[in-house]
Protein backbone atom coordinates (compact mmCIF):
# COMPACT_ATOMS: atom_id res chain seq x y z
CA UNK A 1 0.00 0.00 0.00
CA UNK A 2 1.59 3.74 -1.11
CA UNK A 3 2.66 5.52 1.87
CA UNK A 4 1.80 9.36 1.24
CA UNK A 5 2.63 12.76 3.26
CA UNK A 6 0.66 15.63 2.84
CA UNK A 7 3.43 18.76 3.27
CA UNK A 8 2.48 22.79 3.27
CA UNK A 9 5.18 24.32 0.63
CA UNK A 10 6.71 27.54 1.18
CA UNK A 11 5.84 28.11 4.86
CA UNK A 12 7.49 27.66 8.33
CA UNK A 13 4.86 26.30 10.08
CA UNK A 14 1.66 24.35 9.60
CA UNK A 15 -1.81 25.04 7.97
CA UNK A 16 -0.10 28.01 5.82
CA UNK A 17 1.35 28.23 2.42
CA UNK A 18 0.68 25.57 -0.10
CA UNK A 19 -0.32 21.55 1.04
CA UNK A 20 0.74 19.39 -1.40
CA UNK A 21 0.13 15.57 -1.31
CA UNK A 22 3.58 13.25 -1.92
CA UNK A 23 3.69 9.44 -2.90
CA UNK A 24 7.15 8.13 -3.23
CA UNK A 25 6.19 4.92 -5.36
CA UNK A 26 8.35 2.19 -5.37
CA UNK A 27 7.73 0.83 -9.02
CA UNK A 28 5.74 2.13 -12.30
CA UNK A 29 1.96 2.65 -11.85
CA UNK A 30 -0.80 3.43 -13.95
CA UNK A 31 -1.67 7.48 -15.07
CA UNK A 32 -5.43 6.91 -14.93
CA UNK A 33 -4.51 5.37 -10.83
CA UNK A 34 -2.23 8.26 -10.42
CA UNK A 35 -5.24 10.95 -11.67
CA UNK A 36 -7.78 9.42 -9.86
CA UNK A 37 -5.48 9.40 -6.36
CA UNK A 38 -5.12 13.32 -7.57
CA UNK A 39 -9.02 13.62 -7.31
CA UNK A 40 -9.08 12.24 -4.61
CA UNK A 41 -6.85 14.19 -2.56
CA UNK A 42 -8.54 17.16 -4.00
CA UNK A 43 -5.35 19.33 -3.80
CA UNK A 44 -4.12 21.84 -5.93
CA UNK A 45 -0.96 19.00 -6.73
CA UNK A 46 -0.36 15.78 -5.51
CA UNK A 47 3.31 14.47 -6.68
CA UNK A 48 4.53 11.25 -7.54
CA UNK A 49 8.18 10.07 -7.65
CA UNK A 50 9.86 6.90 -8.45
CA UNK A 51 13.80 6.05 -8.65
CA UNK A 52 15.23 5.91 -11.61
CA UNK A 53 18.21 3.93 -13.11
CA UNK A 54 19.41 7.76 -14.52
CA UNK A 55 23.24 9.26 -14.60
CA UNK A 56 21.11 12.46 -14.65
CA UNK A 57 18.78 11.56 -12.36
CA UNK A 58 17.80 10.04 -9.40
CA UNK A 59 13.90 10.20 -9.63
CA UNK A 60 10.83 10.60 -11.49
CA UNK A 61 8.49 13.44 -10.38
CA UNK A 62 5.26 14.36 -11.96
CA UNK A 63 2.52 16.64 -10.77
CA UNK A 64 -0.87 16.00 -11.13
CA UNK A 65 -3.95 18.32 -10.19
CA UNK A 66 -7.67 17.19 -9.25
CA UNK A 67 -7.88 17.09 -13.41
CA UNK A 68 -5.16 16.93 -15.48
CA UNK A 69 -1.36 16.10 -15.49
CA UNK A 70 0.88 19.22 -15.42
CA UNK A 71 4.72 19.77 -16.92
CA UNK A 72 6.03 21.63 -14.01
CA UNK A 73 4.69 22.80 -10.28
CA UNK A 74 7.37 24.21 -7.70
CA UNK A 75 5.45 23.67 -4.47
CA UNK A 76 5.06 19.71 -4.74
CA UNK A 77 8.73 19.42 -6.29
CA UNK A 78 9.50 21.32 -2.94
CA UNK A 79 7.22 19.09 -0.91
CA UNK A 80 8.99 16.19 -2.12
CA UNK A 81 12.25 17.27 -1.51
CA UNK A 82 10.92 17.68 1.92
CA UNK A 83 9.34 14.41 2.32
CA UNK A 84 13.04 12.55 0.76
CA UNK A 85 14.91 14.88 3.50
CA UNK A 86 12.27 13.70 5.85
CA UNK A 87 12.66 10.03 4.78
CA UNK A 88 16.69 9.87 5.50
CA UNK A 89 17.54 10.45 1.72
CA UNK A 90 20.11 12.72 1.49
CA UNK A 91 20.26 15.66 -1.23
CA UNK A 92 20.90 17.76 -3.20
CA UNK A 93 17.74 15.74 -5.56
CA UNK A 94 17.70 15.43 -9.23
CA UNK A 95 14.11 14.88 -10.61
CA UNK A 96 13.28 14.33 -14.14
CA UNK A 97 10.43 16.18 -15.39
CA UNK A 98 8.26 16.75 -18.17
CA UNK A 99 9.96 20.17 -17.77
CA UNK A 100 13.77 18.61 -17.66
CA UNK A 101 15.88 17.66 -15.13
CA UNK A 102 14.99 20.09 -11.93
CA UNK A 103 17.39 19.59 -8.76
CA UNK A 104 16.98 20.91 -5.20
CA UNK A 105 19.40 21.49 -2.46
CA UNK A 106 19.78 22.28 1.01
CA UNK A 107 21.60 25.99 1.03
CA UNK A 108 20.73 28.04 4.53
CA UNK A 109 18.54 26.49 5.93
CA UNK A 110 16.00 26.26 2.69
CA UNK A 111 15.59 23.89 -0.01
CA UNK A 112 16.27 25.32 -3.14
CA UNK A 113 14.60 24.90 -6.94
CA UNK A 114 16.79 25.24 -10.04
CA UNK A 115 13.92 25.70 -12.36
CA UNK A 116 14.36 27.04 -16.04
CA UNK A 117 13.34 30.91 -16.36
CA UNK A 118 10.10 31.82 -18.36
CA UNK A 119 10.81 35.63 -18.82
CA UNK A 120 7.73 37.06 -20.28
CA UNK A 121 7.05 38.90 -23.16
CA UNK A 122 4.55 41.48 -23.79
CA UNK A 123 1.26 41.31 -25.28
CA UNK A 124 -1.72 43.32 -26.46
CA UNK A 125 -4.27 43.21 -23.57
CA UNK A 126 -6.89 40.40 -24.24
CA UNK A 127 -9.74 41.91 -24.41
CA UNK A 128 -12.07 40.09 -21.82
CA UNK A 129 -9.43 40.20 -19.31
CA UNK A 130 -10.59 43.44 -17.08
CA UNK A 131 -13.93 42.11 -17.13
CA UNK A 132 -12.34 38.76 -15.94
CA UNK A 133 -10.28 40.34 -13.03
CA UNK A 134 -12.39 43.77 -11.94
CA UNK A 135 -9.67 45.79 -12.93
CA UNK A 136 -7.66 47.28 -15.31
CA UNK A 137 -3.75 45.98 -16.50
CA UNK A 138 -1.35 47.92 -16.22
CA UNK A 139 1.28 45.20 -18.21
CA UNK A 140 0.40 41.87 -19.84
CA UNK A 141 2.64 39.45 -21.16
CA UNK A 142 3.42 35.27 -21.53
CA UNK A 143 5.71 33.61 -19.80
CA UNK A 144 6.47 30.38 -21.48
CA UNK A 145 3.28 29.29 -23.43
CA UNK A 146 0.75 29.68 -21.00
CA UNK A 147 1.22 31.83 -18.52
CA UNK A 148 -0.22 35.06 -18.01
CA UNK A 149 1.29 37.72 -16.17
CA UNK A 150 -0.75 40.99 -15.44
CA UNK A 151 0.91 43.38 -13.61
CA UNK A 152 -2.18 45.81 -11.92
CA UNK A 153 -1.88 49.36 -10.26
CA UNK A 154 -0.83 48.34 -6.87
CA UNK A 155 -0.78 45.81 -3.79
CA UNK A 156 -4.38 47.09 -2.44
CA UNK A 157 -6.02 46.48 -6.05
CA UNK A 158 -3.71 42.79 -6.09
CA UNK A 159 -5.69 41.95 -2.46
CA UNK A 160 -8.72 43.37 -3.02
CA UNK A 161 -9.56 41.13 -6.63
CA UNK A 162 -12.39 38.46 -6.67
CA UNK A 163 -12.20 37.32 -10.20
CA UNK A 164 -14.87 35.64 -12.39
CA UNK A 165 -13.51 32.34 -12.45
CA UNK A 166 -15.54 31.02 -14.99
CA UNK A 167 -14.61 34.08 -17.12
CA UNK A 168 -10.84 33.52 -16.47
CA UNK A 169 -11.10 29.73 -16.93
CA UNK A 170 -12.09 31.12 -20.48
CA UNK A 171 -8.54 32.36 -21.23
CA UNK A 172 -6.40 30.06 -22.74
CA UNK A 173 -3.74 30.23 -20.42
CA UNK A 174 -2.39 28.03 -17.60
CA UNK A 175 -2.28 30.49 -15.13
CA UNK A 176 -3.42 34.06 -14.30
CA UNK A 177 -0.79 35.95 -12.10
CA UNK A 178 -1.69 39.35 -11.09
CA UNK A 179 0.90 40.96 -9.25
CA UNK A 180 2.07 44.48 -7.85
CA UNK A 181 4.75 46.40 -6.29
CA UNK A 182 4.75 45.51 -2.51
CA UNK A 183 3.97 48.69 -0.13
CA UNK A 184 5.98 46.99 2.67
CA UNK A 185 8.58 44.22 3.26
CA UNK A 186 8.95 41.58 0.36
CA UNK A 187 9.49 42.64 -3.01
CA UNK A 188 6.80 42.22 -5.11
CA UNK A 189 3.50 40.85 -3.96
CA UNK A 190 1.14 38.32 -6.85
CA UNK A 191 -1.85 35.96 -6.71
CA UNK A 192 -2.21 32.99 -8.81
CA UNK A 193 -5.41 31.69 -10.03
CA UNK A 194 -6.04 28.54 -12.57
CA UNK A 195 -9.57 27.24 -12.65
CA UNK A 196 -8.73 26.35 -16.81
CA UNK A 197 -6.89 23.34 -14.81
CA UNK A 198 -9.23 23.01 -11.86
CA UNK A 199 -7.17 24.90 -9.20
CA UNK A 200 -9.90 28.10 -8.52
CA UNK A 201 -6.75 29.68 -6.75
CA UNK A 202 -3.36 28.25 -6.10
CA UNK A 203 -2.37 29.28 -2.37
CA UNK A 204 1.76 29.31 -3.62
CA UNK A 205 2.94 28.82 -7.00
CA UNK A 206 6.96 28.36 -7.49
CA UNK A 207 5.92 28.05 -11.36
CA UNK A 208 4.86 31.08 -11.61
CA UNK A 209 8.04 32.39 -10.03
CA UNK A 210 9.86 31.88 -12.97
CA UNK A 211 7.89 34.49 -14.96
CA UNK A 212 7.86 36.61 -11.90
CA UNK A 213 11.23 36.52 -11.06
CA UNK A 214 12.58 38.02 -14.25
CA UNK A 215 10.19 40.55 -15.11
CA UNK A 216 10.41 41.76 -11.35
CA UNK A 217 14.17 41.62 -11.68
CA UNK A 218 14.24 43.45 -14.42
CA UNK A 219 12.05 46.45 -13.29
CA UNK A 220 14.01 46.60 -9.84
CA UNK A 221 17.36 46.34 -10.99
CA UNK A 222 18.34 42.91 -8.89
CA UNK A 223 19.31 39.73 -8.94
CA UNK A 224 17.87 38.63 -5.52
CA UNK A 225 14.40 39.04 -4.63
CA UNK A 226 11.62 38.58 -2.08
CA UNK A 227 8.31 37.73 -2.43
CA UNK A 228 4.79 37.26 -1.26
CA UNK A 229 2.04 35.48 -2.67
CA UNK A 230 -0.93 36.92 -1.03
CA UNK A 231 -3.56 34.10 -1.05
CA UNK A 232 -5.75 33.42 2.05
CA UNK A 233 -3.05 31.26 3.64
CA UNK A 234 -0.51 33.04 1.94
CA UNK A 235 3.44 31.81 1.08
CA UNK A 236 7.18 33.32 0.88
CA UNK A 237 9.79 32.62 -1.19
CA UNK A 238 13.17 33.95 -1.94
CA UNK A 239 14.06 34.28 -5.55
CA UNK A 240 17.37 34.23 -7.15
CA UNK A 241 17.05 35.20 -10.81
CA UNK A 242 20.36 33.79 -12.95
CA UNK A 243 19.35 34.31 -16.81
CA UNK A 244 18.15 31.13 -18.21
CA UNK A 245 17.57 29.73 -14.80
CA UNK A 246 15.59 30.77 -11.31
CA UNK A 247 16.57 29.72 -8.12
CA UNK A 248 13.65 29.24 -5.94
CA UNK A 249 14.02 28.97 -2.21
CA UNK A 250 11.35 28.14 0.79
CA UNK A 251 10.39 26.13 3.30
CA UNK A 252 8.46 23.31 4.21
CA UNK A 253 6.25 21.62 7.11
CA UNK A 254 4.45 18.22 6.97
CA UNK A 255 1.22 17.92 8.72
CA UNK A 256 0.46 14.01 7.99
CA UNK A 257 1.16 10.96 6.75
CA UNK A 258 -0.55 7.80 6.22
CA UNK A 259 -1.36 4.76 3.87
CA UNK A 260 -3.57 4.34 0.70
CA UNK A 261 -5.68 1.33 1.15
CA UNK A 262 -5.60 0.86 -2.69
Amino acid sequence: MPEYRVIDAFTDRPLAGNPAAVLVMDDAYPDAWAQAVAAEFNLSETAFARPVDSPDADYELRWFTPTVEIDLCGHATLATAHALTEAGVPGPYRFTTLSGVLTVEQRDGLLWMDFPAKPPRRIDTPESLADALGTEPLWTGVGGQDDLLVEVADEAVLRALEPDLAAVARLPYHLVVPTARARTGPDFVSRVFAPRVGVPEDPVTGRAHTVLAPFWSERLGRTRLTAHQASARGGDLLLENRGQRVLIGGRAVSVARGQLDL
